[in-house]
């Protein structure tokens, strides 16, 4: 397997729920980091909505590893965010026979 090509700068965010005031909580992010990242699409389809049409695409997501345990590593649950786009993580792997990566499976919405 290839070195991945680690060209896009992601933040690396994990949800956080914090009061709003009212008696509730809403969800926000915290950001844990940057990472640099290469980002490959997987597949894509449309799909309906509550506002409209939406784009859904799957990525694979290669980036530098961090021990299982370090902050710094993506878990499923949490996001990574280049600019306006929004990437959510859903799984993450170490690569098989280069530990020096890992591959985050996420999806990216875009209303159409």
């Amino acid at each position: 397997m290839r070195a991945p090509e680690l060209t896009h700068r992601l933040l690396l965010e994990a949800p956080v729920d914090v009061a709003h005031g009212a008696g509730g909580l809403m969800r926000d992010w915290q950001s844990l980091g940057e990472v640099w990242a290469e980002l490959r699409v997987r597949s894509g389809r449309q799909a309906k909505g509550a506002g409209g049409a939406l784009e859904r695409l799957t990525w694979r997501i290669r980036m530098r590893a961090s021990p299982p345990d370090a902050p710094s590593r993506p878990v499923a649950g949490q996001r990574l965010r280049e600019g306006a786009r929004i990437f959510v993580i859903h799984a993450v792997a170490d690569d098989p026979g280069m530990a020096r990566y890992l591959t985050c499976f996420a999806q990216e919405e875009t209303a159409t």
